[in-house]
């Protein structure tokens, strides 16, 4: 997992709002749905599917930290490895937007394996 940057020319809020568009910006998700509370405020959450193979994992995204529209912080909780966080810090750039992901492991298994070796080839 690492930091990317990218320079887009459309508002990005609107889709990071939506619960169901989760798995059209969050890598290698099928699907999603609602969960507990209200997306995206804070302690909110989505259920979500990934597919590795012929295998599925189900997991869940909470809401950590939402600064409407500059940042939205999610702490993915996904068997067998543990959390990620998913980082997203939205900023204006001229006539378009930069988004600046940050995505790394958090705790369980993946925060312990994780270091800088493994974000060279990520």
């Amino acid at each position: 997992m690492a930091v990317r940057h990218k320079l887009i020319a459309r508002v990005l809020w609107v889709v990071l709002e939506d619960e169901s568009r989760y798995a059209d910006w969050v890598m290698g998700t099928l699907d999603s749905a609602p969960g507990k509370r209200s997306w995206p405020e804070v302690g909110s959450s989505i259920k979500y599917t990934v597919r590795v193979g012929p295998k599925e994992f189900h997991g869940r995204a909470t809401v950590r930290r939402l600064d409407t529209p500059h940042a939205l912080e999610l702490e993915a909780h996904g068997r067998p490895l543990g959390t990620a966080r998913i980082a997203f810090d939205i900023l204006p750039w001229g006539d378009k937007t930069l988004v600046i992901l940050d995505e790394h492991p958090l705790r369980g298994l993946g925060g312990s394996l994780h270091n800088t070796a493994i974000d060279a080839f990520a």
